[in-house]
């Protein structure tokens, strides 16, 4: 794959999560697709993203990823994001805040044929609990 084609894969993958039309990533996601650092729980390939994020998206209505910084190779794209938005639904157990979040994360994903094929990843979900004053 070009870079291109990863960057019109992955700005799909950020289109579907900012919209909430989870729906979209069986366009982008491989069946087979591994995440190396999954939700817990999370359920592989596209189905396991959707949940995923339709969880997040439930406790956080309008949830926003913004890509900082990105990095392309001809088969990987790794990139800084700040994911921000309002507890309005639980999340984890724990009812609505109202509060907002804005916290950080990194993640490397690789392409093959159009579609994410694996991810390693991370965000600060330790930053947005202690900003919901979830956790001390």
């Amino acid at each position: 794959m070009s870079r291109d084609e990863n960057l019109a894969a992955q700005n799909a993958i950020a289109e579907a999560v900012n919209s909430g039309n989870l729906e979209d990533l069986v366009t982008v996601v491989a069946v087979d697709s591994v995440d190396h650092d999954p939700a817990a729980g999370q359920a592989p390939g596209p189905a396991g993203y959707q949940a995923m994020f339709a969880e997040i998206r439930a406790a956080f209505p309008d949830l926003h990823v913004d890509v900082e910084h990105l990095v392309t190779t001809d088969d990987e794209l790794a990139f800084a994001y700040t994911i921000s938005g309002t507890h309005l639904g639980e999340l984890m157990g724990h009812s609505p805040t109202g509060k907002k979040v804005s916290y950080r994360g990194m993640q490397i994903s690789r392409f093959a044929d159009g579609k994410l094929v694996e991810r390693w990843g991370s965000s600060d979900e330790l930053g947005m609990l202690r900003q919901l004053d979830l956790i001390p």
